[in-house]
């Protein structure tokens, strides 16, 4: 089954965060192209989306502000996570050594079909069942 792109959650940071600019330009075209459509993120994407804007952006961002990114991000596709998930994101952490947060964004982006994660924050190139990592940055 082939489906959606998988964007992890510094790719969206780096879509509202003006301090690395090329990094910036690059997430924000990425971010440009999911809201048309066929990608996909995760309920944890946007939860932790959110809580970096809130927390650790400098200036931090609004709650008003975080509201409207948000709004403006809901033609991008959801997966929720279930029992099932959360059970392959274990399978992850012990096939490849990931934190069980990563192997969440894993075990979502294969329930979502997806053939890559976006993402600069796993090793690129590297295939877990069978969904491979491309760093958008490099």
């Amino acid at each position: 089954m082939t489906g959606a792109d998988f964007l992890d959650t510094n790719v969206l940071v780096y879509a509202y965060q003006l301090d690395a600019p090329d990094k910036h330009r690059i997430a924000k075209d990425f971010v440009k192209r999911a809201v048309l459509g066929n990608f996909v993120i995760s309920t944890q994407v946007l939860s932790e989306f959110a809580s970096t804007l809130l927390r650790k952006a400098s200036p931090p961002a609004t709650p008003k502000d975080v509201i409207a990114i948000l709004d403006g991000l809901s033609a991008i596709k959801v997966i929720a996570p279930d029992g099932s998930v959360v059970r392959r994101a274990v399978e992850a952490q012990a096939l490849y050594g990931l934190h069980h947060y990563d192997g969440m964004i894993v075990a979502t982006a294969e329930r979502a079909g997806s053939q890559q994660i976006w993402s600069e924050d796993f090793n690129a190139g590297q295939k877990y069942f069978g969904v491979t990592v491309r760093n958008p940055f490099t």
